[in-house]
């Protein structure tokens, strides 16, 4: 068990997939304990091959397939010069939030009954959206420029797309 004063100061470097993520006391298929749950933010505290050792929030530590961990975006390098600002965040943020309300009320009508399962991925086709908060920082996906922007509150600026940037003459 890790020691409380430990975790105090607990920064996530990973999230547990979509699909969740079975667990194991030691890096030993035969010693299984309770799987994580879909977007756990975790910490890599070691690797042994293909095994990670992770500790989560609360201070429970347990072994993964560290293959499946899905790595938690950090500031952009900036060579020693600040970043350049080229977006307000807020017009993003609220587009953000409203595709997260959209799944919520979703979910609610699924859970309550008022929706089936054909009901709910009818409800939700079309929604994305993609947050990491922490602390001052945050990193939102864009669909409409399919790249995630770093932010601190004030301006955006572009940290990942998903295609090559198009070249001289090209749309």
């Amino acid at each position: 068990m890790t020691n409380p004063g430990e975790f105090a100061d607990f920064r996530p470097t990973h999230v547990v997939p979509q699909e969740g993520l079975p667990a194991w006391e030691e890096p030993d298929t035969s010693r299984p304990t309770t799987p994580l749950d879909a977007f756990l933010p975790v910490q890599l505290r070691s690797r042994r091959g293909e095994w990670a050792e992770i500790l989560c929030a609360n201070g429970w530590s347990a072994w993964v397939d560290g293959r499946l961990l899905v790595a938690v975006p950090q500031p952009p390098p900036t060579g020693g010069r600040p970043l350049a600002r080229t977006e307000d965040p807020r017009p993003l943020l609220s587009r953000t939030a409203e595709a997260l309300d959209r799944y919520r009320r979703a979910a609610e009508a699924l859970g309550s009954g008022q929706l089936d399962a054909e009901g709910f991925r009818s409800a939700t086709r079309g929604v994305r959206a993609g947050m990491v908060l922490d602390g001052e920082a945050v990193w939102l996906y864009d669909e409409a420029s399919g790249g995630w922007l770093f932010g601190d509150g004030i301006r955006l600026t572009t940290y990942a797309v998903a295609q090559a940037p198009a070249g001289e003459g090209q749309p």
